[in-house]
């Protein structure tokens, strides 16, 4: 367990799955600026550790993923300041986006506000039963700030992305897997189903799930088609793919190196 963060508690466990735990349960996780400051130097750890092969995020207690944004902190600010904070929490989450290895969030109940914007930035997302899922900024007078308006548009399109955002109103589980916010509900213990599901990824080349993640994140870009075409080429001078081929043809299991 690391106790270098004042807020967020990082494990990692032999498999290489660590699990990054937003730990304010008496505020419901909220995000506040140390929040941020700890996010920033748990993502720098994660970054430079290769043994790391996938990292889930989740919230302390079974009440809430994150509840939103402490606003107790932005209440007074001007609109410079406010411009700032957004661009802050833009930073932060397209650090967790950009990693290249698998990131789930694991929605143990409320995930609001900026709560659900962190979410959104995970590659995939496990919600418990009690999961709720929304942005409710209207109700403040305010738009999301974190990236919302953006991720949430292009996972459910425009139409639906409005009616949300506009209405502020939350989904529950069942409504946000129908909606493919969600991939899955789980049915027992969220984080060791989360990690079951990704057991299965990490016994891949790791190189792999590398360009998966960079090409899936090109899709919709005039690029994308180019960018598929090369990050499938690169995997043909990696000594995964020889592997992986050979493994194939010999009828036995892959080793993967990640080399």
């Amino acid at each position: 367990m690391s106790k270098d963060f004042e807020t967020l508690i990082l494990e990692t466990d032999d498999s290489g799955i660590s699990t990054l735990t937003i730990n304010r349960p008496k505020q419901l996780n909220a995000l506040n600026n140390q929040v941020f400051e700890d996010l920033d130097a748990a993502l720098d750890k994660i970054e430079k550790n290769d043994s790391i092969r996938a990292l889930i995020i989740t919230g302390s207690g079974e009440k809430a993923f994150v509840a939103g944004a402490d606003i107790k902190e932005f209440a007074d600010f001007n609109s410079k300041q406010a411009t700032e904070l957004s661009k802050r929490g833009h930073r932060v989450f397209q650090r967790i986006e950009d990693l290249t290895i698998p990131v789930l969030a694991a929605i143990n109940g409320y995930a609001l506000g900026g709560g659900f914007e962190l979410a959104l930035s995970c590659h995939l997302r496990i919600a418990s039963q009690n999961a709720l899922v929304g942005l409710p900024e209207v109700s403040l007078g305010l738009i999301p700030g974190y990236g919302g308006t953006q991720r949430l548009t292009k996972i459910v399109g425009q139409p639906k992305a409005l009616e949300l955002i506009m209405s502020g109103r939350f989904a529950k589980a069942e409504e946000a897997l129908q909606l493919g916010l969600v991939n899955t509900i789980a049915e027992g213990d969220l984080v060791e189903e989360a990690k079951k599901m990704l057991s299965g990824m990490i016994k891949q080349a790791p190189l792999a799930l590398k360009n998966a993640i960079l090409a899936v994140s090109e899709a919709g870009n005039d690029s994308g088609f180019e960018s598929e075409a090369n990050l499938f080429g690169d995997l043909f001078d990696t000594a995964d793919f020889k592997e992986g081929t050979s493994a194939f043809i010999e009828k036995r299991k892959p080793n993967f190196s990640g080399k």
